[in-house]
């Protein structure tokens, strides 16, 4: 069997977004990636995801190393210090690493919540919009798809309807989310073009609805009752903002 027949794991697309495979195992995730489209949209999303981190922080690994954390001085602090100070210096070698999911999590705190919401439901968005064979968890014609992922969020969730936009609703996934599990509802036209509604847990002041958009992608978020809601889809303004705000409505009087 050559390495071109060996079927591509989990752990292979992520070496394969942090360039970390051998030369011959990366032609064979790029030959598995043209027939398989689905994880090919998973590595676009991830790529997105590091790229944005690297934005925001690449800057870190390129920084000197500050006189408090020499190793001189290290040598001469008590060894609790030490452990301090050494995880100073992982965080930031995670930084400028790559694209890891370590790095995600490790700077979810530093980014403003608002933005790290949006963020959260657009890579969302992206990644299982692209799927064809598993975009959702659940079936939205599923009668425990609402309480299982209302006990998993925390609130009690309803889908609101969007029939009047031509948007079903496919079903719903549960997502790690930002700090506490996440909730992804997926609609679909009949074009085939889908809209997702992103939910989770969120402490951050209310505000209004909140659009933006980024390449092909819109997306239209805002917070309540420390709620954060983000309706993601195709960059069409007026659509978008009209579709968000049947939604708001609907969810305001739950």
């Amino acid at each position: 069997m050559t390495d071109h027949d060996i079927p591509v794991t989990e752990d292979e697309l992520h070496a394969y977004v942090d360039n970390e495979l051998p030369a011959e195992r990366s032609q064979a995730v790029q030959a598995w990636l043209s027939a398989h489209p689905e994880d090919a949209e998973r590595i676009r999303a991830w790529r997105a995801l590091g790229d944005a981190l690297n934005q925001r922080y690449g800057a870190v690994a390129d920084e000197p190393v500050p006189q408090r954390l020499e190793l001189d001085r290290l040598v001469a602090r008590p060894r609790r210090l030490i452990w301090g100070a050494v995880a100073a210096v992982l965080l930031a070698f995670v930084i400028g690493s790559g694209a890891g999911w370590m790095a995600r999590n490790a700077w979810a705190n530093e980014i403003k919540p608002i933005d790290a919401l949006r963020d959260e439901a657009v890579t969302a968005h992206r990644l299982y919009t692209g799927e064809v064979r598993h975009p959702i968890e659940v079936s939205g014609s599923e009668d425990h798809l609402l309480p299982w992922l209302s006990r998993r969020v925390g609130t009690t969730l309803r889908a609101p309807d969007l029939t009047k936009f031509d948007l079903r609703l496919l079903g719903g996934r549960l997502l790690p989310g930002i700090t506490a599990p996440a909730a992804l509802f997926m609609y679909e036209a009949p074009s085939g073009e889908r809209v997702t509604l992103y939910c989770t847990p969120l402490k951050a002041p209310t505000t209004a609805l909140l659009y933006k958009e980024s390449g092909s992608t819109a997306s239209v978020q805002w917070t309540q009752d420390d709620f954060g809601w983000v309706i993601s889809g195709p960059a069409n303004k007026d659509k978008m903002k009209t579709v968000a705000a049947a939604a708001y409505a609907e969810l305001e009087t739950r």
